[in-house]
């Protein structure tokens, strides 16, 4: 390999530790707002988290749509 090249070899090599510290900062960002907005101090917490108020929506649905259809029966709509 030539100076050159090693040169361009260096200058990637920096450029890539950089980009790391770059995206591991923002992950780290992104797992603290995880926890301070939703009490989740992992990924794996916040699945289970989505999970849980997922199928709290897919409850309240249901509710909703019985509700409706009651209303729709005792009122002739």
């Amino acid at each position: 390999m030539t100076e050159k090249e090693l040169l361009d070899l260096k200058e990637k090599v920096d450029e890539a530790k950089q980009t790391v510290s770059e995206l591991t900062g923002q992950k780290n960002a992104l797992l603290n707002q995880l926890k301070d907005d939703w009490g989740c101090k992992t990924l794996k917490e916040a699945k289970e988290k989505l999970e849980e108020m997922e199928s709290q929506v897919t409850i309240l649905e249901k509710k909703i749509e019985r509700g409706v259809k009651e209303l729709e029966e005792k009122y002739n709509v």
